[in-house]
């Protein structure tokens, strides 16, 4: 069953994940996500592109029930690089793509969020990377989007603490463009993805490839190296209790192992 629902007007596309309850991150999700990707590539008419959840959330996490099934390091290394190819795939994309944020965007959910060129927020949507929280880290190339978004010392703060911020506090920081609430999120991404949709389309592809220059170089190598981490990290006695104490609600007792 796909999890993505596309749908083309006035020249935007609209991806809608649809995976109740939390819209989590699964590998099916990831993977609909480069299919449809590749489908609006070839289509001339699509010059924006809206990212959305249906339900409650954007997308409030990664589906950590489907990772708990992996066994080897190498395996959770494989899972981490292939997100971030799609990721990345959506960040080199010849179109802009707008996250509509409402609920949360938490974890590989707000990960996949960083990889889009704009990001509009509910006012009270909780962002953040709670990771840590679990005995984990991030592993879509988050640790490198956030620091590129927000700087240093807010994203060590961020990760570290594993408390998510506002989405009126997103604005303020630069992960986030514009905060609008819930009930008005959609329709002012819609608006300003028509605005951009305007454009001559020459003009939104050369656009696109420019700002790439100002990218740090050093964001792949990060990138690699948060994967090879990721894989070490998951295989951990923490990691084992975090992901216990999440599914069972309760605090984790972590004995740094």
């Amino acid at each position: 069953m796909n999890t993505i629902k596309q749908e083309v007007k006035n020249n935007v596309a609209y991806l809608t994940i649809q995976s109740p309850p939390a819209n989590a991150l699964s590998s099916q999700i990831i993977k609909d996500l480069q299919t449809h990707f590749d489908e609006i590539e070839v289509n001339d008419q699509v010059k924006a592109v809206v990212l959305r959840g249906e339900g409650r959330f954007f997308s409030a996490g990664a589906d950590i029930k489907e990772f708990t099934s992996l066994q080897e390091a190498s395996d959770y290394e494989s899972l981490s690089l292939n997100g971030q190819q799609v990721f990345q795939r959506i960040e080199d994309f010849k179109v802009p793509v707008i996250a509509a944020i409402h609920g949360a965007a938490l974890g590989g959910g707000l990960e996949l969020a960083m990889s889009c060129h704009i990001r509009l927020v509910s006012e009270k949507a909780k962002i953040g990377l709670p990771e840590l929280n679990l005995g984990i880290i991030p592993g879509f190339a988050g640790t490198q989007r956030l620091t590129h978004y927000v700087g240093t010392a807010k994203a060590y703060e961020m990760i570290l603490t594993g408390e998510p911020i506002t989405g009126e506090e997103a604005v303020a920081y630069g992960l986030a463009n514009k905060a609008a609430i819930e009930e008005e999120l959609f329709a002012e991404a819609e608006k300003m993805a028509e605005s951009i949709a305007a454009k001559s389309k020459p003009t939104i592809h050369a656009i696109m490839e420019l700002l790439s220059y100002g990218k740090s170089n050093r964001m792949t190598e990060g990138a690699k190296a948060e994967a090879k981490a990721f894989g070490k990290v998951f295989g951990s006695e923490d990691a084992a209790e975090g992901i216990q104490a999440f599914m069972e609600k309760r605090k984790a007792n972590f004995q740094d192992k």
